[in-house]
């Protein structure tokens, strides 16, 4: 029995210094973030006063972007969104939506609205998807930027993603969902990190040396590959004909739950990453990408449960191992809204997609962990997401399991116990606290002080009742993918805007 104490403690004390040193690691690079969100939202502020947008609007050599929207199944909310795409102020875009073999009337819908026909189109596969059968754009001139793709179904938005690539037009496409309500100004914010380092590289190699009279090309010009932008959720806010009028955080406990989740991973996670260069992914509801890298670096996986990620991670690849210097860049300004999960039945399918993507990625992109090779990304960015976001929930669940054992065997050391739980448990309230805090003192989409203190308090209950979930079904997407278990999309609700709730049925999505 001594031997057997002696090597229970040894793991004991093993498992608690390093599950300890774990622990405030992750919590000073929470902090670390902050003050590095804090910056960045500082400095796009200042620079954003001295911007002109109209000048970009009036340009006449602004590039044109290639808005792409994979709809599949999505007849509740595909027209008012299709508008929505088409009055976005920019001087030169194409709207492609991608119908991916709806089994419901979604292209019907956008054949009687927009006066659509088939025509003659010639469609280069430069990326591999499932085949497209037609092409079809409008007699209408009011809607000639529209360009509609009907496909074989692809069984993923990635797949759908492709062929709108393919079609494309212009040199840079702004992916998103067609169940998201863009601003309208989206396309002007998000073109700028490109054309601020394109101007940085004119000025770079445009200038004669003063010496020899040559221009010299400099190394140090980074090209932008990906832009992203905070995303909210549309849930109880107030839209008319695609416009939102009115933000209101969501009433129902979902939909709230990811609102604080959402501003706390866009203005505090995603801007702090941004300031270093090291964002580990574009949100798939809304990205812009540099079409040419994007297809050099392969396109979308089509059977990926992760493709925002994976798109990011291959093209910093590409630039990495072709030696060229990259940017990833975020703005906090929100660009799109989209619909939350609205009960915790979709919620549930959506978190669990989202683990088993995570564990997918990790494993198809392995070679780059700890690679110094792979610069940042290989050194910073995937080491952060396996140690920080792929192996916390199982942290967290041998935690919780250590701990009802060594209470059952009155092992635990209370004082200690209380202690750190109400630590992590106050310093979690205060990081999401002070992103809803800062967001809405830089922002202001809430009217009422009151909604945002509603929000707030949403802090308090996340870790005993939000946080618990998305551990729960983030090992169950791991166990998904580990055991090759077939993934259903099951029935995906679609509230609409100033619509009645309606259950769309798609069909079984297999891994």
């Amino acid at each position: 029995m001594g031997d057997k104490d002696s090597i229970w403690h040894t793991i004991s004390y093993f498992y608690e210094n390093t599950v300890f040193v774990y622990g405030v690691t992750m919590l000073l690079v929470y902090a670390l973030l902050a003050v590095l969100s804090f910056i960045a939202v500082r400095r796009f502020i200042g620079a954003e006063r001295y911007v002109d947008y109209d000048k970009i609007v009036e340009a006449k050599h602004t590039p044109g972007i290639s808005v792409i929207a994979p709809a599949f199944n999505e007849s509740v909310t595909i027209i008012t969104n299709v508008r929505s795409l088409l009055t976005l102020n920019y001087p030169k875009f194409e709207v492609i939506i991608i119908n991916d073999g709806s089994t419901d009337d979604t292209l019907q819908k956008m054949i009687d609205e927009f006066a659509l026909v088939q025509v003659d189109f010639a469609y280069t596969e430069k990326i591999f998807s499932q085949p497209v059968k037609r092409i079809f754009k409008s007699t209408d001139k009011a809607y000639e930027k529209l360009i509609v793709v009907d496909k074989v179904n692809g069984k993923s938005k990635a797949d759908a993603s492709n062929a709108g690539i393919n079609v494309s037009a212009f040199p840079y496409f702004l992916c998103t969902d067609v169940d998201c309500i863009i601003e309208k100004d989206t396309l002007l914010k998000m073109i700028k990190p490109f054309l601020d380092e394109e101007e940085k590289k004119i000025k770079e190699v445009g200038t004669p040396c003063p010496e020899c009279g040559y221009v010299h090309v400099k190394e140090e010009y980074k090209r932008v590959i990906a832009t992203g932008a905070t995303l909210r959720i549309v849930n109880s806010c107030d839209v008319d004909s695609g416009v939102i009028t009115r933000v209101r955080p969501p009433k129902a406990l979902i939909p709230r739950f990811q609102e604080m989740e959402y501003i706390r991973a866009y203005v505090l996670g995603k801007m702090g990453w941004s300031s270093i260069n090291s964002v580990p992914n574009v949100s798939g509801g809304l990205g812009m990408f540099d079409k040419e890298i994007a297809i050099e670096a392969g396109g979308y996986d089509g059977k990926s449960f992760a493709e925002d990620m994976d798109m990011v991670t291959r093209m910093c690849s590409y630039m990495r191992n072709n030696k060229k210097k990259y940017l990833v860049k975020y703005i906090p300004t929100t660009q799109c809204w989209t619909e939350g999960p609205p009960n915790l039945k979709v919620f549930s399918r959506q978190r669990t997609r989202w683990g088993r993507g995570l564990f997918e990625i990790m494993v198809m992109h392995r070679k780059i962990l700890f690679n110094p090779a792979y610069g940042r990304l290989g050194l910073i960015v995937f080491p952060y997401n396996f140690l920080f976001e792929f192996l916390a929930p199982i942290v967290e669940a041998t935690g919780i399991v250590y701990y009802i054992y060594i209470i059952f065997t009155n092992q635990i050391n209370w004082p200690f116990a209380k202690i750190l739980v109400v630590f992590v448990y106050f310093y979690s309230v205060m990081i999401t606290t002070l992103a809803i805090l800062w967001d809405q003192l830089t922002f202001r989409y809430y009217k009422t002080w009151g909604e945002v203190l509603g929000l707030c308090m949403m802090a308090f209950l996340e870790p005993i009742i939000y946080h618990p979930m998305i551990v729960f079904f983030a090992l169950r997407g791991y166990y998904n993918f580990i055991t090759g278990k077939k993934h259903n999309w099951g029935n995906m609700q679609r509230q609409g805007f100033g619509q009645k709730p309606k259950t769309v049925t798609a069909t079984p999505q297999p891994a």
